[in-house]
């Protein structure tokens, strides 16, 4: 047996936004994310359709729609949007790709001053 570890070579992201957390929780369960992703205080909702599968797998680059963040310190396994409507968060605090994206995004933030807030 032959074992082959192809690691995704490259993310291009195509919109990053700062949203406000009801905002961004609305527009996840209403979207149909199944997951949210919280890393070193931040929730992450992130958008990929299957057709960026297919091409990663040809091309080992990684196309994702959009990435909608907000500021979160404490992480929670789930949050509820509203009664009954509840969206898992998933800690990936500890995986070297989801690092590696929120320093890309944070970076990001700090070149484009129409990126911050108080908020944030």
């Amino acid at each position: 047996m032959e074992i082959e570890i192809t690691p995704t070579k490259k993310l291009t992201i195509l919109g990053v936004d700062r949203r406000s957390l009801e905002n961004l929780l609305w527009c996840s369960s209403t979207y149909g994310v199944n997951r949210l992703f919280w890393i070193d205080g931040y929730l992450l909702c992130i958008e990929v359709f299957d057709k960026s599968f297919e091409h990663e797998i040809k091309t080992r680059e990684l196309p994702v729609t959009q990435i909608c963040y907000v500021k979160f310190p404490k992480y929670t396994k789930f949050y509820e949007v509203e009664k009954g409507v509840q969206l898992p968060i998933v800690n990936v605090s500890d995986m070297r790709m989801f690092k590696q994206l929120l320093k890309a995004i944070l970076e990001n933030k700090e070149k484009d001053p129409a990126a911050t807030s108080s908020s944030d």
